[in-house]
Parts: structure tokens; C-alpha cells; sequence
């Protein structure tokens, strides 16, 4: 892919390094705001409930209504900024997620608040797509390595920080602390990209965008994921749910036959073709999807007065062993795929996942915090361990043209699975809670009948993925090396282009 940028010369020019310094800065800080934002969000709903009145299972579509528009946008927005300008998309990024923030904190009911995080859904996808690519073009070689590395780090540090902050402001600022101090943060970041960050696109890449395809992409989850909240309680085969799944077939089917018309598809049907990087892309989305899923139950269940009882700033400090193991996780896993292989590894992290998933089927209304950490902490340990080796396989497993467009799918498939994961487990513990209460049963053991069977209903997902490892790491064309470190860190949230296949493609134009 050729480059152009606004002022090219050397990479080794003063403004060369400062324009790849201010990249740095603002790639980073906006990086890992986005991710403790978004990880944040789950600690703060039960707070937004009781401040706003709107029910739990309502301001579920706040989680799900950010993932399921930055499935959608995910790829466009890099699209934009490869044909109107990486910078110019980003800072764009960046006005709205400011806006967003804005909107849900100044927020009086629930509507406000979900309106917001969609809104938010596409500033956040736009920030992590484009901040990836100018990042990728301020730098080369082992700085550009570098460069990733840190981002990564910045992404995963900030996703795991993210409940622990998210509840400390809840229960000292409210709710709204979080939303107002990530405005700012963010508005820090303009100045930072206006001043410092060189511009750049990719002027061989078809000035076609595909807009089709990204409504398409909305209209097939949004259905999809009314169906999944709401079947239990209108019922199945009521025609309320069937009209959603056949919505969703019919998106399904418009998105295929404009994915083979378009001149810059979303998806590159052909990509399909590759089985490594189906299996791949199927294993990141039960990977993340599950995590996010069970972690938001978790915030239901331990703030809830009949059972832990926790406030918000409880429950953050209470998830930190789960992101903890995440990012300590993460530099070990490059050494541990070097030693049993990517296959066996990625089987690991899914037989762990399910091992831990059914140690939690076994919750009982008897059950202090203690009992909950062993079994969570392995949750967040399978996934590196699958989800880790799965972003490097999907870059791996193409040609070097094609790496851009499976990175690209398989950061689709992370925010799909969160918003599918998360209704799934969303109707199944408000469906079981209600009818145990219902039928007699106390609130305490309802809701730990409830948190068992979303537990299962993941479990079985991480079951299935390890059929998936028979399909991956097959024919893969690039073995381990430097890149799976970065990869690993930014693994909760993003599969990033290897370094070396960017820079391959980079021509610099003076």
C-alpha cells in the first residue's frame, strides 16, 4: 500500500521524531482512555439504574449498543482515514467521543445514556482504527515495533484499569465522574494531533467506501441481539422474535451480495475462503465475547443488596485480579506459544475458559467474594492464552496484501462477540431470576440460580472453541516471533498489522 504524508522526508529527521513522539502520545492516551471507558461501563450500571430509574436489563443496550455500532464502523472508519485522512478521521474521532461523554453525563434518564455509548461505539472504533494506522506510518522498524508495543500496552492497561476507576468515581464523583474526566482527557489529545501528528493516506486505495455494508452490519446484530434480550419474555416463536431472526437473515443475505458488488468491500468474501482465519476470527469472537459477557453478570451480581452487596467501587476493586492476570499474562504468552506450539496453546485457553465456567456453574447464594476469584482470574487467563496466539494467526495465516482486511475482520468479530455474548448471558440471568422468583424462590438464591446458567451458557461456547483449534494453525505462513508480544498486550481489544508487513508497504512520499 503506498503512503503519502503532509511534510515526508527521512525518518530520521527532528520532524520526522517529533511528529512519531506526538503520534505516540496521542495514539496512547486516547487508546487507553477508549478501552477504560469501555471496561468501565459494566462497574456503572447498577449506579445509572438507580440514579436514572431506567431497569438493569434495559441499560444493557449500553454495552451492547457500543460494541454492536463499533462492529459496524470498525472497519470504515479506517477506510475513511485511508482515503480522506488518518488525522483528520481521528481527530473527528476524538470530537465525538467528547461529545458522547458529554451527552451521557448531562443524562437524565436511560435513553440519554445508551444514545450516548452507541454514539460512543463509533468514536471509540474511529480513535483504535485510525490511531493504529497513524501510528504504523509516523514510524519504521524497531521503533515502529516499539511504537505498537507501547500501544498495546497503553490498550491493555487501560482495559483493565477501567472498572477499578469506573467504580472509585461512582462511589466518590457519581456516576457522570467517569464520563467528564474521560471528555477532558480526550480533549487534551486535539491539541496533542493538531500540533504534532503528521498526516497520512493511502492514495492507491479505492476512494470507494462502503456504507452499505456497514448499515447492513447494523441492521443484521440489532435485530439479532432484540431477539436475544427479549425471546425468553415474548417468547421463542412469538412473531416479535421471529421478525428479528428474519430481519437478521435478511441483512445477512443484502450484506453478502453487496459485499460481492462493491468496489472496496467491508468484508472480503474471499477471506471466508481461508480456513485458518475463519477459525481464527471464530475463536476471538468466543474468546472476548465470553469475557465481557461473564464480567458484566459480575457487576450485576456483586452489587446487588441480596448478594454481595458491594458498591461500585467495591466491585471495581474487586475485578482487579481478573484484568490483572490479563496484562500479566500477556508478555508470557510469545514464550509459551514458542514452547507447545499455537495450537496447543490456544486449546489450553479454551479448556481452562470452560474448566473455570463450570466451577461457576456452581455458584450457591452461600458464596463470599473468595469463591469467585480463582475461577475468574482463569477466565481472563484462557482468553489471553487463546486470544493472544488467535490475533497473530489471523495476520499470519494471509497473503502480506491481505493482512490489513483480516486484521480488520477479526476486529469485527471482537466487538460482535461482545454484543452477542453479553445479550445471550443478559436474557438468560434476568430470564432464570425471574422465574425463580416467581416461583418461590428468595431473591439471594434466584440470582445465584441465574448467574449459574449464564455461566453455563458461556461455558458451552468455550466448549465449542475447542473444536475450533482443528482448524487454525494450519498452513500458517509466518511462525512466532517479535510481533506476538505487542499482538498478546493489545489482544482484549484489537489485532494489530504486523510491523513488518506495514512496513513493507509504506513508501513515504517527499
Amino acid at each position: 500500500m503506498g503512503e503519502t504524508t503532509e511534510a515526508g522526508g527521512p525518518a530520521t529527521t527532528d520532524s520526522a521524531k517529533r511528529y512519531a513522539l506526538g503520534a505516540l502520545i496521542a495514539t496512547c492516551v486516547s487508546a487507553l482512555v477508549v478501552n477504560a471507558n469501555t471496561s468501565a461501563v459494566s462497574i456503572l450500571i447498577p449506579a445509572i439504574s438507580a440514579d436514572t430509574g431506567t431497569p438493569t436489563d434495559t441499560l444493557q443496550w449500553a454495552v451492547t449498543g457500543y460494541s454492536l455500532v463499533g462492529a459496524a464502523v470498525i472497519v470504515t472508519s479506517g477506510s475513511l482515514g485511508d482515503v480522506f485522512g488518518r488525522r483528520k478521521i481521528f481527530l473527528w474521532g476524538l470530537i465525538l467521543f467528547i461529545a458522547s461523554c458529554v451527552l451521557i453525563a448531562l443524562s437524565q434518564d436511560g435513553f440519554g445514556v445508551i444514545a450516548g455509548r452507541c454514539i460512543q461505539g463509533a468514536a471509540g472504533a474511529t480513535i483504535l482504527a485510525c490511531g493504529m494506522s497513524l501510528l504504523s506510518a509516523a514510524n519504521t522498524g524497531k521503533a515502529q515495533l516499539r511504537a505498537v508495543t507501547l500501544w498495546g500496552a497503553a490498550s491493555a492497561v487501560g482495559a483493565a484499569a477501567g472498572p477499578l476507576v469506573g467504580g472509585l468515581l461512582a462511589s466518590t464523583l457519581g456516576w457522570q465522574g467517569l464520563f467528564w474526566i474521560d471528555a477532558a482527557i480526550a480533549a487534551v489529545c486535539l491539541p496533542v494531533t493538531l500540533l504534532a501528528v503528521q498526516e497520512s493516506d493511502d492514495p492507491t486505495r479505492s476512494r470507494s467506501i462502503d456504507f452499505a455494508g456497514t448499515v447492513l452490519i447494523a441492521l443484521t446484530l440489532a435485530p439479532l441481539i432484540f431477539a436475544l434480550t427479549n425471546g425468553s419474555a415474548w417468547g421463542w416463536v412469538s412473531w416479535q422474535t421471529l421478525g428479528c431472526f428474519a430481519i437478521t437473515i435478511l441483512a445477512t443475505i443484502g450484506f453478502v451480495l453487496v459485499e460481492r458488488r462493491v468496489a472496496a468491500p467491508l468484508l472480503d468474501l474471499k477471506l471466508l475462503r481461508n480456513v485458518v482465519l475463519v477459525g481464527a476470527t471464530i475463536s476471538i469472537l468466543l474468546g472476548s465475547g465470553t469475557i465481557n459477557a461473564i464480567m458484566y453478570v459480575v457487576s450485576l451480581y456483586f452489587q446487588d443488596p441480596s448478594t454481595l452487596g458491594m458498591d461500585a467501587f467495591q466491585a471495581g476493586l474487586a475485578t482487579l485480579p481478573v484484568a490483572a492476570a490479563a496484562v500479566i499474562l500477556s508478555p508470557l504468552i510469545t514464550p509459551i506459544v514458542g514452547k507447545i506450539g499455537v495450537r496447543t496453546t490456544i486449546a489450553l485457553g479454551f479448556i481452562i475458559m470452560s474448566g473455570a465456567f463450570l466451577a461457576l456453574a456452581f455458584v450457591q447464594e452461600s458464596w463470599g467474594y473468595g469463591m469467585f476469584v480463582l475461577p475468574l482470574v482463569a477466565v481472563a487467563a484462557g482468553m489471553s492464552l487463546q486470544n493472544g496466539p488467535c490475533s497473530s494467526l489471523s495476520t499470519s495465516s494471509v497473503e502480506p496484501r491481505e493482512v490489513g482486511a483480516a486484521s480488520g475482520v477479526s476486529n469485527m468479530a471482537r466487538y460482535v462477540g461482545a454484543a452477542v455474548m453479553t445479550a445471550i448471558v443478559a436474557s438468560v440471568y434476568g430470564g432464570v431470576s425471574s422465574r425463580r422468583v416467581e416461583a418461590g424462590e428468595t431473591d439471594a438464591a434466584a440470582l445465584a440460580d441465574a448467574f449459574s446458567w449464564a455461566s453455563i451458557s458461556m461455558g458451552i461456547w468455550c466448549v465449542l472453541g475447542i473444536g475450533l483449534v482443528f482448524l487454525v494453525a494450519r498452513k500458517v505462513r509466518r511462525g512466532p516471533g517479535e510481533f506476538e508480544a505487542a499482538a498478546a498486550a493489545a489482544s482484549l481489544t484489537h489485532t494489530i498489522v504486523p510491523p513488518q508487513a506495514v512496513a513493507g508497504r509504506h513508501e513515504v512520499a517527499g
